[in-house]
């Protein structure tokens, strides 16, 4: 299943969870356009469940993806995390790589949203203290 939302108007939450169906790798490269269809500043929250790999068509149109929207996600994106089984440092280390937005790869999603919340633009710099 491939879904994304728009939660707040600047957290995009991108998922791809079970259950996992034949359309999938074509949903989540249609939901890949749509994050660069984004044209405000916005963070970014992918939740895999660790299905299937995308097949090398997919692979290649994902990693074209990645190019074509360079500039544009650098200019609007202001922190991705990646929520996984296996998350590790090494896989932001990766996609650090590819954007210089700060990333964060874990296998929990209230660790995810946590680190989100501090680069968040409509959260980020605020404290209890300013809030109240």
């Amino acid at each position: 299943m491939v879904r994304l939302d728009l939660e707040g108007g600047d957290l995009a939450v991108l998922r791809l969870l079970p259950p996992y169906g034949p359309q999938d790798e074509a949903d989540y490269l249609a939901a890949l356009e749509q994050v660069a269809r984004i044209d405000h500043p916005f963070v970014l929250l992918a939740l895999f469940g660790g299905g299937p790999a995308l097949s090398r068509n997919g692979d290649r149109e994902q990693a074209l993806w990645f190019k074509r929207t360079r500039v544009h996600m650098e200019a609007t994106c202001r922190g991705c995390a990646m929520v996984r089984p296996g998350a590790s440092e090494a896989s932001a280390a990766t996609f650090r790589r590819l954007w210089s937005f700060p990333i964060h790869a874990t296998q929990d999603e209230a660790d995810a949203r946590a680190f989100l919340a501090a680069h968040r633009p409509s959260t980020a710099g605020t404290s209890p203290e300013r809030e109240a």
